[in-house]
């Protein structure tokens, strides 16, 4: 049976409880296994309970105190229970002094009490206690969030301007720079507003018509690393030579929102249009055929393209791979029957292999002999030209496109070289 005794607000600070007639703290904190929050309770007096009602500022600095335990426990351990109550008297019990003397010497949860209000400059330099008379009971945790992003450019000798710090919250990306970034106006000053749009306009214009392709050989929703990295190359070059006042944080945030949205574009993008954008403007639709093509993967599941069906071949080969493709599953063959020939895609290689049959299997159980060439390719930049190629002409629109090799050594060295490179 528990029992609430004492609860301050509605956020996460610790609550004071009645458990089988004895009294104490309880605090959520951290994650189990299954991503569930965690509880801990552990004991404490009347005198600590009768400080905790009245006195904020000592319950939020044991609450700091008590967090780094309770990281300590991690998913499945137990709370250091007799570390936890020996900080019960000297954070609620002794004088200001004392508790500055203990907070120098154990660990604490600094961004809890400056979501709290706690004055950072008396924080840091030691004067807990006195940090404290600015504590609130409600939090703000984007103060903590602002004072952790600023603390670790510190760490790594960032020195920001009103500038960057004005495009950083343009892009959302001042207090997170893993977030993805977005266009907020918003949340920049009305004095450096129009700066930030210059620049914004610098790298809209260096990477005008520039694309970022999907990659299904990653999922259906991925997208082609080689694109990105070469639009976050050429914008980052442009706003470097048009604004070279910029720190490395503001330049990387802008080179980031032009990719995301480029990324996000593409993955919005029909696979039909997605295709018809990707560097072969040829009619790669196949409907000129009479008879339609299979898809296989490496697992044997096979789906069957008609000419007579809505969608393009290209688009349905490509989600097919984007449905099926996993690090276990990298194989993909596209079979012509009518033609007797087809192409089998080696993505874990970066190679493609175009397969002809020279005799068809006849009478008395003879097998079709088959010729097998292997070429390397290009990334998906690669694959999707030839599998357009393919699908409109068969392994002879393929003859102009890579060198091909019938000897699998030979082969095997042209690979191995151009992996050394």
């Amino acid at each position: 049976m528990r029992d609430i005794v004492f609860t301050r607000g509605s956020g996460w600070i610790p609550n004071v409880v009645r458990e089988h007639g004895e009294l104490k703290l309880m605090l959520g904190a951290g994650a189990d296994a299954n991503h569930e929050p965690r509880t801990f309770t552990f004991s404490i007096g009347e005198a600590h309970l009768a400080v905790i009602r009245e006195d904020l500022a000592r319950h939020l600095l044991l609450w700091s105190a008590v967090l780094p335990l309770c990281d300590a426990a991690g998913t499945r351990g137990r709370l250091d229970e007799d570390a936890a109550v020996a900080l019960l008297d000297p954070i609620l019990l002794s004088a200001p002094a004392d508790v500055d003397a203990l907070f120098r010497g154990i660990r604490w949860d600094r961004g809890r009490l400056i979501a709290h209000g706690a004055d950072i400059d008396l924080l840091e330099s030691g004067q807990v206690w006195a940090a404290m008379r600015a504590a609130t009971e409600t939090s703000n945790g984007e103060r903590a969030q602002k004072y952790h992003a600023e603390r670790r450019r510190a760490e790594r000798g960032v020195v920001l301007s009103p500038l960057d710090t004005a495009v950083l919250k343009y892009t959302g990306q001042y207090l997170h720079g893993a977030t993805v970034p977005k266009r907020k106006p918003d949340a920049v000053e009305p004095a450096l507003l129009a700066d930030v749009t210059r620049v914004i306009a610098t790298a809209e214009q260096a990477c005008a018509g520039m694309r970022i392709s999907r990659d299904p050989r990653r999922g259906k929703r991925a997208t082609d690393k080689r694109d990105w990295d070469r639009m976050a190359t050429t914008v980052d070059a442009a706003v470097r030579r048009a604004h070279p006042e910029l720190a490395d944080d503001a330049v990387r945030t802008v080179s980031f929102l032009m990719c995301s949205e480029a990324a996000a574009h593409s993955r919005n993008t029909p696979m039909e249009d997605d295709d018809e954008a990707a560097g072969d403007h040829t009619d790669s639709s196949g409907n000129g055929r009479r008879a339609g093509l299979s898809f296989t993967d490496d697992k044997g599941v096979e789906k069957k393209w008609l000419p007579t069906g809505p969608r393009t071949a290209t688009a349905e080969f490509w989600e097919f791979v984007g449905d099926r493709s996993a690090a276990d599953n990298e194989v993909f063959t596209i079979e012509d029957e009518e033609r007797g020939e087809g192409i089998q895609l080696h993505f874990y290689a970066d190679s493609i292999a175009r397969i002809t049959t020279v005799h068809q299997g006849e009478g008395g159980g003879s097998e079709p002999e088959y010729r097998v060439e292997y070429g390397l390719v290009d990334g998906i930049g690669g694959y999707r030209k030839l599998v357009s190629r393919f699908v409109r002409g068969g392994c002879a629109a393929l003859e102009q496109h890579g060198s091909w090799m019938s000897d699998v050594a030979e082969f095997e060295r042209a690979r191995r070289q151009r992996d050394a490179k």
